[in-house]
């Protein structure tokens, strides 16, 4: 039997992208084709946030990133334990006037 050849991609992360962007909150939005989700920065008490990040993708992506996710947060679990959901009160929020993809 001849061995198959392992498919390899190289990923390249420079410095910028490595510092990561923090978020704690993120919206979702999705239209027939593609998933929206913009990652915001929130401070307590300051009147408005700003959107960080956009990430658009398909909706097979958006089910491959949830699966993924979900796996990662059970590894993550089984290891420090289960992780709290805090309550949160709910916050009006203001994209301006809405669009159409």
């Amino acid at each position: 039997m001849a061995e198959e050849k392992q498919k390899q991609i190289n990923i390249e992360l420079d410095e910028k992208t490595a510092e990561g962007t923090y978020s704690n909150l993120a919206i979702i939005n999705h239209s027939v084709s593609e998933f929206v989700v913009d990652f915001i920065s929130m401070m307590p008490g300051a009147p408005k946030a700003k959107v960080k990040s956009r990430i658009i993708l398909t909706p097979q992506h958006a089910k491959k990133f949830l699966k993924a996710l979900n796996d990662n947060v059970a590894r993550f679990e089984k290891t420090h334990g289960p992780i709290k959901d805090y309550e949160q009160p709910a916050i009006p929020l203001n994209f301006g006037p809405t669009g159409e993809a």
